[in-house]
């Protein structure tokens, strides 16, 4: 019986070598060797919204994956040769959140706080609502007059700040706050009857580090920064998950541990006779 496993792997510099740390050569070849096995569901995770996402496909030669959580978790899509098909039962799950409300009327009620600058119309969903903000604005204020805005009218919402540092200006997204990594990962083990016995999570930052801690085998790879790296780490010991946190450190396959090659670093470790799918590339043995 062909062995299942779903993968789930951020992309920003995570399987995108776009940190300043080195790629080991061949990583991504391999990376996309091993996931093209009978058995392997790939599912990419991410902030990008769709277009971005098949951008960073085509630019960095990547695996056409299985399904995309995007939207910073707002939409999951099923990816087949005839296109992207949005899973509406995901939709179904996170509505109830926002008490029936949708984008239109999110943004209404916020429309009277001249902090928030909506992004252009690509960037938004029915249920994620992305916003402009100066970085000189009082970020604890804004947040916390949106969230009572919010609250008022029972709606029930993440709020995510980011800073997009080439353009120095602010981003607020706002979701529905079981619209997440972790929250959207579960449903998929459970859509596709995954467990956490052949499931693997891949991060970097600091937007994975509620999967990263979680009981589902993750990996951090090897260019994640120090900061994210203790924070994962104590995270995951809080919960009493330690042992379901793998942090790459190289040495599979002469590999350096970063982006791709640490992904499969992981797999590895959580899944050892998956070094044998690595060890066969290429010798055309069948299994």
């Amino acid at each position: 019986m062909t062995a299942r496993l779903l993968l789930c792997s951020d992309l920003d510099r995570t399987l995108l070598p776009n940190g300043p740390q080195p790629e080991s050569p061949d990583a991504r070849a391999r990376f996309a060797r091993f996931v093209s096995r009978p058995g392997v569901v790939l599912v990419y995770v991410t902030g990008r919204h769709r277009e971005l996402v098949e951008q960073a496909i085509a630019n960095y030669r990547l695996p056409r994956p299985d399904f995309v959580i995007g939207d910073v978790g707002t939409t999951i899509f099923e990816v087949t040769q005839n296109g992207w098909h949005l899973q509406q039962a995901w939709q179904a799950e996170i509505a109830p959140d926002w008490a029936g409300l949708e984008h239109a009327d999110i943004s209404a009620l916020l429309a009277g706080n001249r902090l928030l600058r909506l992004q252009e119309t690509a960037k938004q969903n029915i249920h994620k609502l992305s916003y402009y903000v100066p970085l000189d604005v009082d970020q604890v204020a804004l947040l916390d007059d949106v969230r009572q805005c919010l609250v008022k009218h029972h709606v029930n919402a993440s709020l995510v700040w980011s800073v997009d540092e080439p353009a120095g200006i602010g981003l607020l997204d706002v979701l529905p706050a079981r619209a997440n990594k972790l929250h959207a990962v579960e449903f998929l083990m459970q859509h596709c009857r995954f467990s956490y016995t052949n499931t693997v999570f891949a991060g970097d930052s600091g937007n994975d580090l509620a999967v990263l801690s979680s009981a589902i085998p993750a990996v951090l790879v090897a260019n994640a920064s120090a900061e994210v790296r203790a924070a994962a780490q104590q995270q995951a010991a809080a919960l009493g998950n330690s042992s379901r946190l793998y942090l790459a450190v190289g040495g599979l396959l002469g590999m350096n541990g970063n982006y791709s090659a640490g992904v499969l670093e992981g797999v590895v470790h959580f899944m050892p006779p998956t070094r044998l799918w690595l060890d066969r590339q290429g010798t055309g043995q069948a299994e």
